[in-house]
């Protein structure tokens, strides 16, 4: 290959990643993309966080469940109040 076929050969590739670059950047009319301040509308429906959150319903603790936890929390405070006064 001589030089100017390979000079010829950039350029065609240089043209194909222009092209490639102005369809991935939506802009059709060659200049740059227009940029926009803020959150795009309805962005916190279509988010993945809140179509997560979106389907969930409050879950409730059972007595049994609530009885549970408050009895080991009396006893870890029973255990730090032993602790505190061994100091």
């Amino acid at each position: 290959m001589q030089v100017s076929e390979i000079l010829q050969e950039i350029d065609k590739e240089i043209s194909r990643l222009q092209q490639v670059r102005v369809l991935l950047a939506g802009d059709t009319a060659g200049g740059t993309p227009k940029l926009r301040r803020g959150r795009k509308k309805n962005a916190v429906a279509s988010s993945p966080v809140a179509a997560k959150t979106a389907g969930k319903t409050k879950r409730k603790l059972s007595p049994e469940g609530r009885k549970r936890i408050a009895d080991a929390m009396k006893r870890r405070w029973a255990e730090r109040k032993k602790q505190q006064a061994a100091k």
